[in-house]
């Protein structure tokens, strides 16, 4: 049986709690600070109470310590892993070997250590390695397909995969994207990525002719990958990570919501093959649908292989979903061609003839008659509308729209002089409360009574699915007051969960280190992102001058891309030997600063490179 995991983002407490009570079954939230996602910190308080609120549900929760650290800041973040140990978090993300070198040598660290995708691991050879470093988990490169996972499975049985299943794609390799930093001074390996890759952008010949004018040729589509989490479970991905920390919770519930469905039906389908990994049913108020929700429009990626329409160059903004044509256009009104409903408030979009994304609100809508507050100049029969806001459906979600319960076995053991209640959840783990008690015989049978006192569960996270009563020979048939029963269950649901713990596989102790140069870097020594002495001295034991673009200086390759704008245009060289051009390649932006594409076919990769004047 493998437990499979539904992982959801939580850009504070709010979305965290949001996220477990739409069905994940971990949450992934930042810290005060060394997160990847800057602007999304959250204090130890916090994290503390969504510890303790996710693990009512036997779900877990991971703080992201994944920036590149610097020399000043080494102790700083050392006491914050252990203050995020006190509060039982259960495993942190990193991407910084410096830290990874100082968490091995601290003592009675109960938290589990995953590798980032920040850590750029899209090899066999890469994921082996950092196994071998102690790390539990490995949250693998976007790009990877599912064959791809699979072979690293087979090779490297033992670590967990984590795989990005919903969300945002970087174009570039995570960890690997220096191109924030070099213009803005914002790295990306700091948690500050001021998204280059979402801006607009020129693509110039050799001779300077202008094939394409400020498109967003680096704009990924958003990956959904709903109809293949059977195919990567099969592959060997145990977690299904949903991007998103800077996301609302209104996103996170919907998501989440919609992935946890898709993953029961697995477990529906197969069930002597997968089960969920944390405990509860959700009931909810909404039919989760994630075409309701922010996207950019959707691509499975590299799941199944190269494919064109990874990425959409008319805009980085928001499309939401498509709801049919402009009929009839009127003076102050549109007709549309639907069997959507729509609603006051509800929020459009449509690409204008010049190729761009434009918005307008709904004041009024009467049926499929609609009457806009602003009426658009350039919109046309015949355009294609998508709602990007659905009034409706965003104030299902603003309300509480979902309900998690766990099914419990409740035991009743009645002693002469005690009463003790013991309590089994779906996982196995047992809570338990005894009360002093002197027996009394009922003159009536009071079994119902006695059962609708304890199975009042209404507040908690708990159902009664079944409960049990056992009498001790000399207590038949006993009287037992409300008030006695009702202090019983109480004190039985707030003491302390005993579980059965299984023990990880352990890490190998006889792998050399794999820290040969193509395996873990670059060949440049800033692809190393090694930024304190802690990190360089690691590489340096193995005859490596690691360094990093953020301390070090600058460097000359600012993206390494398996998204290809050459192949998504149609002139892959593996086809055609032909180009409508005379290479290389630039992207400019609109200020002027131009940066050159290098393919390296053999590699299979696109190069943003910095041009040297």
């Amino acid at each position: 049986m493998n437990c499979i995991e539904l992982l959801s983002p939580a850009k504070n407490l709010e979305c965290g709690i949001s996220a477990i009570d739409h069905g994940a079954d971990a949450v992934y939230i930042g810290a005060s600070k060394y997160g990847a996602r800057a602007a999304a910190g959250n204090s130890i308080d916090d994290i503390d109470t969504l510890c303790q609120y996710a693990h009512q549900f036997g779900a877990k929760v991971y703080v992201t310590v994944n920036t590149i650290i610097y020399d000043d800041e080494m102790a700083d973040t050392i006491h914050l892993v252990k203050q995020l140990d006190d509060i039982h978090v259960d495993a942190i993300l990193i991407q910084d070997m410096g830290l990874l070198q100082k968490l091995r040598a601290t003592e009675n660290l109960r938290l589990a250590i995953h590798a980032s995708t920040q850590t750029d691991n899209r090899t066999i050879d890469k994921v082996k390695w950092l196994w071998s470093m102690g790390v539990k988990r490995v949250v693998l490169a976007r790009e990877l397909s599912i064959s791809e996972i699979e072979a690293i499975h087979e090779t490297v049985p033992d670590v967990e995969l984590e795989v990005f299943v919903h969300g945002a794609l970087c174009v570039s390799y995570s960890g690997q994207c220096y191109a924030s930093w070099h213009c803005f001074g914002r790295s990306a390996n700091r948690g500050e990525c001021a998204q280059f890759c979402r801006m607009p952008f020129d693509l110039k010949d050799a001779d300077g002719n202008i094939i394409e004018h400020q498109r967003y040729l680096l704009s990924l589509k958003d990956m959904a990958q709903l109809d293949n989490l059977g195919r990567l479970a099969d592959a060997g991905a145990v977690s299904f990570k949903i991007e998103g920390r800077l996301k609302d919770a209104d996103y996170v519930k919907n998501v989440t919501a919609a992935y946890s469905e898709r993953l029961n039906l697995l477990c529906r389908e197969h069930p002597d093959k997968y089960q969920r990994a944390s405990m509860g049913k959700c009931t909810y108020t909404f039919s989760p649908d994630i075409k309701k929700s922010f996207n950019r429009g959707f691509t499975s990626y590299f799941a199944n292989g190269r494919r064109q329409g990874m990425a959409n160059i008319l805009s980085p903004k928001s499309m939401g979903e498509e709801v049919g044509y402009v009929k009839e256009i009127k003076r102050d009104s549109i007709v549309v061609a639907t069997t959507t409903p729509f609603s006051n408030g509800d929020g459009l979009c449509y690409y204008n003839p010049n190729g761009e994304l434009e918005g307008l609100r709904i004041n009024r809508a009467e049926g499929n008659h609609l009457f806009p507050l602003h009426m658009p100049a350039d919109l046309k029969a015949g355009t294609t509308l998508y709602r990007n806001h659905d009034q409706a459906f965003d104030t299902l979600l603003s309300k509480p729209s979902s309900v998690r319960k766990v099914d419990v076995r409740m035991t009743l053991f009645v002693n002469h002089d005690s009463l003790t209640l013991t309590i089994t959840d779906e996982h196995g783990g047992t809570r338990s409360a005894s009360v002093p008690y002197s027996y009394q015989q009922a003159q009536r049978p009071q079994e119902d009574n006695i059962s609708r006192q304890l199975t009042k569960l209404g507040n908690t996270p708990y159902s009664c699915a079944h409960l049990h009563i056992e009498y001790a020979e000399d207590a038949p048939h006993p009287f037992i007051p409300n008030s006695t029963l009702t202090e019983l269950r109480r004190n039985a649901i707030s003491a302390p969960i005993t579980r059965t713990t299984q023990s990880s596989p352990s890490t190998p102790s006889n792998l050399s280190p794999l820290c040969q140069r193509g395996v873990i870097g670059g060949e440049s020594s800033y692809l190393y992102n090694a930024a304190n002495e802690w990190a360089k001295q690691f590489y340096r034991e193995q005859g490596i001058e690691a360094t990093a673009m953020e301390t070090d200086g600058e460097g000359c390759l600012l993206m390494q891309c398996r998204y290809c704008l050459r192949h998504e245009m149609g002139y892959c060289s593996k086809y055609t030997r032909e180009m409508p051009w005379r290479e290389p390649l630039s992207l400019a932006l609109s200020d002027g600063r131009e940066f050159t594409l290098r393919f390296n076919c053999a590699k299979c990769q696109m190069e943003v490179w910095k041009i040297e004047k």
